[in-house]
């Protein structure tokens, strides 16, 4: 008895002397890496390079292009990612999931730099902010090539949504080109907003009248997709598009840069688009927590903030980085809006699963002229 209670008290050394070891080799294996699957176009390249010389933590960096995609992803779990960033309305839900680990506050000495106003419109999506850090914000809108519109249009106002939501003017267009996003949700709510219903409403007789209107216009499109565009507009091969804000003025400034006379503009329409924020999160299967930490604490020091916002042409929720923006960054209103426009622009609540089947056939109807 004596001696088997002697070699159980060994065995549970050995035990706890090889979980030590585990633990230590986790936590080595944990400096090391860090996986992030983030929108494509969406950081400068320079900040990965800074983080892993500073840390010593290898980042892997993977791209997407729709929040669709990214939820799939998520849904199915075990991705191995360690930091994503989804879009408000599509944390919300995923929040509801159990998608997400919460995010130790204490562990981030830069979040006092953030928007406080900033952080409290993300609440909504996500109580007390427990499972995000906003990243960055903007607005979807409409990025136009102002000599092929001109040479369509005449001097009509370009402010407004009419260009892709009325027939008669988008028909004038289609030959110049027209793409939309491939995001149902977001495209739908401002759909919806144009004729003047609730941005947010699930009621099926709603969706049939956005439905009916972007089917009326259909012909018009040229396509559906979140990422083409900006190379487009760049070259001259769409002369609208309505798009993320931060796209169209990468857009713009690769039209400056080939010096081929392509002119690109953005505009929130006057009436009233959405404003969105994407947001850093870790999965709650996450294999680099601590690594995940460090990477979102380390995008809250002002100057890696504002080193992206200058780069991306997106608005950062940190007041920190303000001082430090590029002129031509901090003064465009494409990209920090007046106080006046920002009053007209509304945020998307997160869809319930049952609207989002209907809306996702509605959006195939569409896709395909059905």
């Amino acid at each position: 008895m004596h001696r088997h209670t002697h070699l159980f008290k060994k065995t549970g050394l050995a035990a706890t002397v090889s979980l030590a070891l585990t633990a230590a080799l986790s936590a080595q294996a944990e400096e090391k890496v860090l996986n992030v699957y983030n929108w494509s176009d969406y950081m400068n390249p320079e900040a990965i390079t800074q983080f892993e010389k500073e840390t010593g933590i290898k980042v892997n960096y993977d791209v997407y292009d729709s929040n669709e995609v990214l939820e799939a992803k998520l849904m199915s779990g075990g991705t191995g990612y360690d930091v994503v960033v989804p879009t408000g309305a599509f944390l919300e839900r995923q929040v509801q999931a159990g998608i997400y680990a919460e995010i130790n506050h204490s562990e981030l000495t830069n979040y006092g730099n953030l928007d406080t106003a900033m952080i409290d419109k993300v609440s909504r999506h996500d109580a007390g902010n427990k499972h995000n850090v906003p990243y960055t914000w903007g607005t979807i809108g409409l990025g136009y090539n102002e000599e092929m519109i001109r040479a369509r249009l005449g001097d009509m106002p370009v402010n407004t949504l009419d260009l892709i939501f009325k027939p008669e003017v988008a028909a004038k267009l289609a030959d110049c080109g027209i793409a939309l996003l491939d995001s149902p949700a977001e495209v739908m709510s401002i759909a919806l907003n144009y004729i003047g219903l609730d941005p947010n409403s699930e009621k099926k007789s709603d969706l049939k009248q956005g439905e009916t209107l972007l089917k009326s216009v259909r012909s018009s499109y040229k396509y559906f997709h979140s990422g083409k565009y900006i190379s487009d507009l760049a070259n001259g091969e769409v002369c609208v598009a309505l798009g993320y804000n931060g796209d169209i003025l990468q857009a713009q400034g690769r039209a400056e840069e080939a010096g081929q006379g392509v002119k690109v503009n953005y505009t929130i329409p006057k009436e009233g688009t959405l404003v969105w924020f994407d947001l850093l999160a870790i999965p709650a299967d996450a294999p680099h927590p601590e690594a995940a930490h460090k990477f979102i604490d380390f995008i809250l020091k002002p100057e890696i903030s504002a080193s992206i916002s200058n780069y991306v042409y997106y608005a950062v929720a940190n007041k920190a980085a303000e001082p430090l923006l590029n002129e031509d960054v901090r003064t465009n209103p494409g990209i920090y809006p007046s106080e006046a426009v920002k009053a007209n622009l509304f945020t998307q609540n997160a869809h319930t699963a049952k609207f989002d089947r209907i809306l996702t056939r509605s959006w195939t109807n569409v896709k395909t002229g059905r």
